[in-house]
């Protein structure tokens, strides 16, 4: 990010999912995105005073089940692109 140019909100949730679910340290996610350690922090503050504490909680369960159908769903398309990949590799040596 440039300096002199405001984020957009969609940058700022962007930057805010990378540094909650990432593994990475804020440090590098800040480098990285061309923006200050200290905003990235304070996004991150924000996001968290802006999650009312009333939501509904999360039925672990349901959401482990969701998740896995998802990944599975993910790995056969992984699959299908990996052959497909092979095949035109194959079609284009020709």
């Amino acid at each position: 990010m440039e300096n002199g140019n405001r984020p957009t909100p969609e940058f700022r949730r962007e930057a805010v999912r990378l540094a909650l679910t990432s593994g990475r340290t804020r440090r590098e996610i800040a480098e990285d995105l061309r923006i200050g350690l200290s905003t990235l922090t304070r996004w991150l503050s924000q996001e968290r005073d802006a999650i009312e504490p009333s939501e509904t909680p999360i039925d672990l369960h349901a959401e482990l089940k969701r998740l896995r159908r998802e990944n599975a769903v993910l790995k056969q398309e992984r699959d299908i692109l990996k052959k497909a990949a092979a095949f035109f590799a194959k079609e284009g040596s020709r």
